[in-house]
């Protein structure tokens, strides 16, 4: 007998539509916050990982690729990636390039540095995205913290969907920093 699907069964639409939207225009980029604050709420109210486990649109996006459409080896993801050392040292990069993109941010919103229209791909490849960005109501500033967040958005889904296809196919949430950030909030918490 096939389990009733819930609403929060169909969240993996949401992480689609947000890519989507960001790659036509940039300030959608912005609702990516959701994805960092709500986990954060959520592990500090209820000192779970509820987020993680039911509620993330990217996990059940590799779920749908790489387990339905058969995408992902199915191969358990090796030791080294589930260590400590891993995980928190992937958490503590994964800040450093957040507060990197913040400090440009910040360096555009000063008037110090002009906007760029890039996402940076894998921290490395600085992809043109001129055409997302259309000008007008809001700062360059604001613009700028929109590509910065999409680059990381899009670097955090391209390696996600990597090691979905090498191994299970939710094995990001695995070394995800969220569910890193999560489980540190959860611990102390308990």
């Amino acid at each position: 007998m096939k389990k009733k699907k819930k609403w929060y069964d169909y969240l993996w639409l949401v992480s689609l539509t947000y890519l989507i939207l960001g790659f036509f225009n940039i300030l959608f980029a912005w609702l990516g916050l959701l994805c960092f604050f709500i986990p954060l709420i959520i592990a500090i109210v209820k000192g779970n990982k509820a987020y993680c486990n039911k509620y993330c649109g990217r996990g059940q996006l590799f779920s749908l690729i790489g387990g339905s459409f058969g995408l992902s080896r199915k191969k358990d993801i090796p030791k080294w990636m589930k260590s400590k050392y891993f995980r928190y040292g992937f958490l503590i990069f994964f800040f450093a390039m957040f507060f990197l993109m913040l400090w440009n941010t910040w360096l555009v919103f000063a008037g110090t540095k002009d906007l760029k229209t890039v996402v940076t791909l894998l921290w490395t490849f600085k992809l043109p995205w001129h055409w997302a960005y259309h000008g007008a109501l809001f700062s360059d500033g604001a613009a700028q913290f929109a590509f910065g967040f999409y680059s990381v958005m899009l670097t955090s889904t391209v390696l996600g969907f990597l090691t979905m296809l090498l191994f299970k196919p939710r094995s990001w949430c695995v070394y995800c920093p969220m569910g890193t950030m999560t489980q540190l909030i959860c611990k102390v918490k308990n």
